[in-house]
């Protein structure tokens, strides 16, 4: 059950292994799959420890790469066969072996164009505000504290229960994150 009025629930830790075993413990639990972790500096295992996330940015770069090498290709067969054939020392008009590069370039512009969209999608981007950025908390991310969100849009969320799930970890503090 979600909550329109709360991006999600925050919880602060002292130390990266509290971090970790929360992150852990959430995850093995089942609690909940929407989270992000938040620290001053890279922490080895922590990826693990979030589990995977599934996007669709190398679905959209495959659709991106058959547009472009298809649609290139096309372009070229149909402008030299059909609008504007031209005989050139009896060669074909259709010869795939030239249309063949562009194609290729095109395919990779493609795909590479389509991921850059796809992940700025993806990302929420531009955003010019985060909602974290509204907890006086969270100021401390990037010097001495840990951070562990669990979000209001997860399936499986309901206030009171993360509240207390957030309790038993050791957190130093709890806030509401607004939407």
């Amino acid at each position: 059950m979600s909550d329109s009025h709360l991006h999600g629930l925050l919880a602060e830790f002292a130390s990266v292994e509290q971090l970790i075993t929360a992150v852990s413990r959430a995850r093995t639990q089942g609690h909940y799959a929407a989270m992000e972790a938040y620290s001053p500096f890279p922490i080895e295992g922590l990826d693990e420890a979030l589990g995977p996330r599934r996007d669709r940015i190398p679905l959209f770069m495959l659709l991106g790469a058959i547009v472009g090498g298809v649609g290139t290709f096309a372009l070229e067969w149909y402008s030299a066969v059909f609008n504007y054939p031209i005989n050139v020392g009896g060669r074909p008009t259709g010869s795939w072996v030239a249309f063949l590069p562009p194609a290729i370039e095109m395919t990779v512009l493609g795909a590479a164009l389509f991921g850059v969209i796809a992940m700025l999608i993806h990302n929420g981007l531009p955003r010019l505000h985060h909602p974290l950025f509204g907890v006086a908390a969270f100021e401390r991310a990037s010097n001495d504290r840990f951070f562990l969100l669990i979000r209001a849009d997860d399936p499986n969320f309901d206030e009171r229960t993360a509240r207390d799930f957030l309790s038993t970890l050791g957190s130093l503090t709890i806030s509401e994150v607004p939407a």
